[in-house]
């Protein structure tokens, strides 16, 4: 099955150049936060059950932006675009809201101070991600 305006076998990749270390980065960032949030949620839920729900959501995100990526396409394309900016807004409000109010959260998640605890991985994945996922859609159209 192909893609509207797609001839079969012609699906954009998205996992060339820095599209390939993207997928891996954001693989690791799955690991991690699911990871994480698993051992998290089954043993300690109780301490900080918004934690821990928001490691697992970002472990979710990260998972369908990796698959969109590997999968390829440009509805793959724009689903990862809207997860990337998602994604953004969510490490934001996260890390704004764990430095304003750091009582909410009395252990740390995936986004807390902006992804501190990942070396910022999770503010500046997302952004690098949008300027490759529009480079991809700008490469595709010239191609055309």
């Amino acid at each position: 099955m192909t893609e509207e305006g797609e001839t079969p076998g012609a699906r954009q990749k998205l996992i060339t150049g820095p599209g390939i270390l993207l997928v891996w980065l954001y693989g690791v960032m799955v690991v991690g936060a699911v990871s994480r949030s698993a051992v998290q949620i089954s043993s300690d839920f109780h301490k900080a059950p918004l934690a821990y729900t928001l490691s697992a959501l970002a472990g979710l995100v990260y998972g369908f932006i990796t698959y969109s990526l590997v999968r390829g396409g440009e509805k793959a394309r724009k689903a990862a675009l809207v997860c990337c900016a998602a994604e953004l807004v969510g490490v934001l409000a996260v890390g704004t809201w764990t430095l304003v109010e750091p009582s909410a959260f009395p252990d740390a998640t995936v986004w807390s101070d902006f992804g501190m605890g990942y070396l910022f991985i999770p503010v500046i994945l997302p952004v690098t991600a949008m300027f490759w996922l529009n480079k991809a859609r700008k490469a595709a159209a010239q191609g055309s």
